[in-house]
């Protein structure tokens, strides 16, 4: 994929559980590994990441080096990649208190995830999880003022699907592969020009 403005996109990635290398981390991975191919630079906050993070205050008095290295990834991104594991038909309480920093950008010229797209991934061991996560996903990055991509990767992980940072399953590791080049294609619209996600706020 050329870059006709010089630059490559940025891509963060955001997600996991407390297990090393679980699923959902090892489904971002894949994500953004494709990311990378059609043009990306790309970084992965994983579940050891995301475990070290203290709960996000509510009065934004943060002063964590774990806290601030988040914010400033994704202050800097071009467009990111959120992937949850699916808890009684929601995200993961770890993956949520992540995303919850995102709240030290309102003030920001680019307030939360304003006109940023970002590539959804929910991961379940069964169907019905799956959907319901990918839902709320969806909600939270409207409420963040973001563009979700038009691919958001439900995956069922019940067959045992990844190993060694692979997926056996050729339909889900397709769904991977498209969310993680659906952002970098939006993020390159709008690198070129802003107004292609202009969403009207102020």
């Amino acid at each position: 994929m050329s870059q006709t403005s010089g630059r490559k996109p940025i891509i963060v990635g955001i997600g996991g559980t407390t297990r090393p290398w679980s699923s959902t981390e090892q489904a971002l991975a894949l994500a953004l590994q494709a990311a990378a191919r059609a043009g990306a630079e790309t970084r992965l906050f994983g579940g050891e990441f995301l475990t070290r993070l203290p709960h996000y205050p509510s009065d934004g008095s943060d002063d964590t080096v774990d806290g601030a290295e988040l914010v400033a990834a994704v202050r800097n991104a071009d467009g990111l990649i959120i992937a949850s594991p699916g808890y009684h038909g929601s995200i993961s309480g770890l993956v949520k208190n992540a995303v919850d920093y995102i709240e030290a950008t309102a003030k920001d010229a680019r307030a939360y995830l304003d006109g940023v797209p970002v590539g959804l991934i929910a991961t379940a061991y069964g169907w019905q999880a799956s959907g319901s996560t990918l839902a709320t996903l969806r909600s939270i990055v409207h409420a963040l003022r973001g563009w979700p991509t038009p691919l958001g990767a439900g995956i069922n992980t019940s067959g045992g699907i990844f190993r060694d940072g692979e997926c056996t399953d050729a339909g889900a590791a397709g769904q991977l592969d498209l969310v993680g080049r659906q952002v970098v294609q939006f993020a390159s619209l709008h690198i070129q020009d802003p107004s292609v996600t202009d969403t009207g706020h102020e």
